[in-house]
């Protein structure tokens, strides 16, 4: 596999002593794997960051072996990873991207759907500005992986919102995340713990 393309990086699992295996997110190849060397020195650490949007170099031998990957960084979302509701957002909508997506499936209407929720996260002032935009994303990929979900929701106010949240949490653990290795739903917990706090409820 050869292939050069913007991606979001939606994991990076360590790998020896300084390598990590970095998931990302392309708009024409879907979720792609990649072997990234000194993915955990001084010089890549800030780099593969989840969410983090990337510029991603993949070179293999053969579709049986892992690629190589270089990946150079096009914006980041580590200024936002200090702060504990937009980094919980990230943690969460990148762990359920790289948990739900089987690799090299293209799903074009996914890339510039996670793209937008992340911009939004990261520039909106509030969850009120990009919890809307999260929602529609799982929804998004309910029905991009066969499980309905139904067209774009529109809601009149942030608790309505939040209760279109809560009644995503049922379809997601039970379709899209069945059978999927360790918790990825304790990410969406925590997500909620952190938004009840600016709700009040």
């Amino acid at each position: 596999m050869n292939l050069r393309a913007p991606a979001i990086l939606v994991s990076a699992r360590p790998h020896g002593e300084t390598a990590v295996i970095a998931r990302m997110l392309t708009e024409r190849e879907g979720l792609v794997a990649g072997y990234v060397a000194g993915g955990r020195g001084r010089q890549l650490r800030p780099v593969v960051i989840p969410g983090n949007l990337v510029e991603v170099d993949l070179r293999s031998k053969s579709d049986n072996q892992l690629p190589f990957a270089k990946v150079e960084l096009l914006e980041s979302r580590g200024p936002w990873l200090g702060e504990p509701l937009p980094a919980a957002a990230i943690s969460w909508v990148t762990a359920l991207t790289a948990s739900v997506l089987p690799e090299r499936n293209a799903y074009p209407s996914l890339y510039p759907a996670l793209k937008a929720v992340l911009d939004a996260i990261c520039g909106a002032p509030s969850a009120r500005g990009w919890l809307t935009g999260l929602v529609s994303y799982e929804t998004l990929m309910l029905r991009e992986l066969g499980y309905g979900g139904g067209p774009p929701p529109e809601f009149a106010g942030f608790t309505e919102v939040l209760a279109a949240f809560d009644r995503l949490f049922t379809p997601i653990e039970k379709h899209l995340l069945a059978g999927t290795y360790g918790d990825v739903m304790s990410a969406r917990t925590l997500l909620r713990e952190r938004l009840a706090k600016i709700d009040g409820s």
